[in-house]
């Protein structure tokens, strides 16, 4: 005759010492959380403060003399049309990062490729020892002829040595035995690659387009270099509006919110990142500590 057993779970008994230690765990990650956050809030609140009670340095975490002149003034002209040169730089370049850093890392992870033991170190040097700016300039300018293009952009960051260094650790962590099945099943090595090993890398890809996107959103070097001016990107457009506040101070309007521009700069500039973070949290934690262990 058939009994119903039901399985209880197991219940850890919390003693005075392991209460102790939760509290004491809760208060400690709840003042990191709030030294963490705190700088962003004050810039948020400060960004909205209005001058006078800047100077007279009562800016706080609430804004005092709500002010949006600053946002006006930074907003107003050729804000949007900056802002989307950066969309486009940003979402392009982090596919092309995406696509040439993880063709190179993947045989990089594959120490039977006959000329991995080359190919590895000649990476790895580049990490150390790279082109200088005058080099990298005269080859950009006068060898590619990439003056005033996309290109001169997004090139010189396309591909990161440490990033793929990440994606080879965790292409080594898959199983070998998955790629020979596939092997058996009639797949070349390129076709592993796209149906196995991909999908397999959600957690590493999800990891490096946050590094490659950041890296790009927040690039105005290489605008300064290379870019004229209907082609800057927005964080170049609010480096010239920082350097030009103290040009203008016979300009009413700049003088007023010369106090707190820079912080509307950074709230504009780090939002977007911001928003996008937590959609690929959870991937990114994976990626990073599969990405930087082998097993």
């Amino acid at each position: 005759m058939a009994t119903n057993t039901k399985k209880t779970p197991l219940k850890v008994k919390e003693n005075l010492g392991y209460k102790i230690f939760l509290v004491i765990n809760f208060l400690i990650m709840l003042f990191v959380v709030l030294v963490t956050l705190y700088p962003f809030v004050y810039l948020v609140s400060q960004s909205f403060t209005s001058e006078k009670a800047i100077i007279r340095g009562e800016a706080g975490i609430i804004p005092k003399g709500f002010n949006i002149d600053t946002y006006k003034y930074v907003l107003r002209g050729e804000f949007l049309h900056y802002y989307k040169n950066t969309i486009v730089y940003t979402l392009t370049g982090t596919i092309l990062s995406l696509v040439f850093s993880s063709l190179l890392a993947y045989p990089m992870a594959k120490s039977e490729l006959k000329f991995n033991r080359v190919l590895t170190p000649f990476i790895i040097f580049t990490m150390y020892f790279g082109g200088t700016l005058i080099s990298n300039y005269i080859l950009i300018v006068n060898g590619l002829n990439l003056k005033n293009t996309v290109a001169a952009f997004i090139l010189p960051m396309m591909i990161s040595t440490y990033y793929v260094i990440l994606m080879k650790s965790f292409f080594q962590s898959i199983p070998k035995d998955l790629e020979e099945a596939g092997e058996i099943d009639g797949l070349s090595k390129f076709g592993v690659f796209i149906r196995i090993c991909l999908p397999l890398s959600k957690p590493i890809l999800a990891t490096m387009t946050l590094f490659y996107s950041v890296m790009y959103w927040n690039n105005w070097y290489q605008a300064f270099l290379y870019l004229n001016k209907k082609q800057w990107p927005v964080a170049y457009y609010l480096q010239t509006i920082i350097r030009g506040v103290g040009a203008k101070e016979g300009d009413g309007d700049a003088t007023s919110v010369s106090a707190n521009i820079k912080s509307c700069a950074m709230v504009l500039t780090v939002l977007p990142i911001i928003c996008v973070y937590p959609i690929i949290q959870k991937y990114y934690v994976q990626g990073m500590m599969l990405g930087g262990v082998k097993e």
